[in-house]
């Protein structure tokens, strides 16, 4: 399972909306966090996010059992360890 923890302020929300709107990917809630899931990669478009680079590059808060394959100013890509 692919697993990234983003914190839920304003800012990240698209991050996670984005994420979201892929058939295999859950939302679920953990504290502060929104806990973002899929039983296989989970890539996010950041042009798609509209966030700015800052936003972007400090979205990701944690990551459970889960490697960060690609992260640049076009996608984050996230697969299982």
């Amino acid at each position: 399972m692919t697993t990234v923890l983003v914190l839920d302020v304003p800012e990240n929300r698209p991050v996670v909306e984005v994420a979201a709107a892929a058939e295999t990917v859950t939302v679920d809630r953990v504290g502060p966090y929104f806990k973002v899931s899929a039983p296989g990669p989970i890539v996010i478009d950041r042009p798609e996010t509209g966030c700015r680079h800052a936003v972007w590059y400090s979205s990701v808060a944690g990551l459970l059992d889960t490697k960060i394959t690609q992260w640049d100013k076009d996608a984050l890509r996230l697969e299982a360890r």
